[in-house]
């Protein structure tokens, strides 16, 4: 950039160019430019809005428009000419701007900043982001409770502490983590409500003496409402660091359920199988399946966690109103986003490649004595034992099969009725990891009627979301 360019972007105040390292840190474009389309919109709107209230023409309004569509059509097609000497993204179309139409875009600023400028722009962007989150969550939901719904009567072990505790359906389990997504959409829809705010026309920090009409380009870059309070509009990065937020747990989420995977496709489990589409080998070891899908969505959760752990230290320290600081919102979020963005896609993907081995499975939810609760509540409701000493008993009664190696459902009636007599036969109904699920019809609980039932229930209103959008 030469002295001449320096001029014509910051006046009169400054004569000469920017040191080689202060242009270097202080340019944003490398990153900020895809908020391109995001700043046509804003520019578009306020443009119409200061035609509207008579601030500018109306010739310089279509010529306004008529540049800012050429615009956007040049960086649709890769055309458009980015430089690193305009800094970011908006002086970079405002100079475009004005090699297009000439002094008309000159007017195009009248009334805003670059403060209010860019905090309208990446409330946009963000905005498109927390919509995409939903559909894409909204899909993944829509895998989960399919084959919850296929796989309701599947049984499996369910765990405490990774350790066998008391059997469950697959489906069931999988049902676990639709109920984890929907509060994570939730979160995410609770986030552009307090975001649907537009800052436009804030100006630098203390608003404008220019008779503009806020609540107009609110209106139409679909915002409800304008923001409150000047100084607060270009100062907030709330709607970033909310959405930071709701990504990270999100991402959690994912990362608990990825770790699933890679422990359920190891031989040791053999739980599930994914396919080749999902799954790599090894360079070494021709035998290998690595799940590096759910391994490297396991990962993303550092990415993004990371993201709102470097945004919150920006923020922390800083007065009102803008402060340069604040340019470092922006790559660390476009990273998160994109991160949990192909994380729910490839578990999406996962979940519906997965294979379930019943076999394995049903074999596995006997380990451990996992009926033995079923014991129990068999002795408090057919000999009215109090639980606590019906636990006692029960914890007898498994210590004895352990000694003999054998499962509970496998010890003689004799043997139970060394520990106590009053045993029945009919105690072996309950003894089954099959019998033991259905007999769970507790609201939520695991029984297969239920999951069938609860799966229905998602999967009809899944779809009548993703029909009404």
């Amino acid at each position: 950039m030469t002295d001449s360019d320096a001029n014509k972007m910051w006046g009169g105040r400054f004569q000469m160019s920017p040191a080689e390292i202060m242009e270097q840190i202080n340019a944003s474009i490398d990153f900020d430019k895809r908020l391109a389309r995001d700043d046509l919109a804003g520019s578009t709107a306020h443009a119409e809005m200061l035609a509207a209230v008579g601030i500018i023409t109306n010739e310089d309004k279509s010529a306004i428009h008529k540049g800012l569509k050429q615009i956007g059509e040049e960086i649709e097609s890769g055309k458009f000419q980015y430089s690193r000497a305009l800094e970011d993204v908006h002086m970079n179309i405002e100079s475009r701007l004005k090699e297009l139409i000439g002094e008309p875009a000159g007017r195009l600023h009248t009334a805003r900043s670059r403060n209010d400028q860019v905090a309208t722009d990446f409330r946009l962007y963000v905005r498109g982001q927390l919509d995409a989150f939903d559909a894409g969550l909204t899909a993944l939901q829509m895998a989960l409770a399919v084959k919850a719904k296929a796989n309701a009567a599947t049984v499996m072990p369910g765990f405490t502490h990774l350790q066998p505790a008391q059997p469950v359906t697959f489906g069931h389990h999988l049902l676990a983590y639709v109920e984890m997504f929907a509060r994570d959409r939730g979160r995410f829809q609770d986030a552009r409500k307090r975001l649907n705010e537009c800052p436009l026309g804030a100006a630098a920090l203390a608003g404008t003496s220019f008779p503009i009409d806020r609540a107009q380009t609110a209106a139409a870059l679909g915002f409800d409402r304008p923001t409150a309070n000047s100084l607060d509009s270009v100062s907030d990065r709330d709607f970033v660091l909310e959405t930071l937020a709701a990504a990270t747990i999100c991402a959690v989420h994912l990362s608990r359920m990825s770790e699933e995977i890679v422990l359920w496709t190891t031989p040791q489990f053999g739980f599930l199988k994914l396919s080749d589409r999902f799954t790599t080998g090894s360079s070494i070891m021709p035998q290998k399946r690595n799940p590096d899908a759910a391994e490297l969505c396991r990962a993303k959760v550092g990415r993004i966690a990371g993201a709102l752990n470097s945004l919150v230290i920006v923020m922390k320290g800083l007065p009102l109103a803008y402060s340069k600081d604040m340019q470092e919102d922006k790559e660390v979020a476009f990273d998160a986003f994109d991160s949990l963005t192909v994380a729910v896609a490839a578990m999406t993907g996962m979940v519906e490649d997965m294979q379930p081995q019943p076999d394995a499975m049903r074999k596995a939810a006997g380990y451990g004595y996992s009926t033995a609760t079923d014991l129990a509540d068999w002795l408090v409701r057919e000999l009215k034992m109090p639980f606590r000493q019906a636990h006692h008993v029960t914890g007898s009664i498994v210590a004895l099969a352990e000694k003999q190696g054998v499962d509970l459902e496998a010890l003689s009636i004799s043997d139970m009725r060394s520990v106590e007599p009053r045993i029945t036969d009919a105690v072996f109904s309950v003894l089954s990891v099959e019998n033991s699920v259905a007999s769970r019809t507790s609201y939520a609980g695991t029984a297969p009627h239920n999951v069938e039932k609860s799966a229905g229930i998602w999967l009809a209103q899944l779809e009548k979301q993703r029909q009404t959008g």
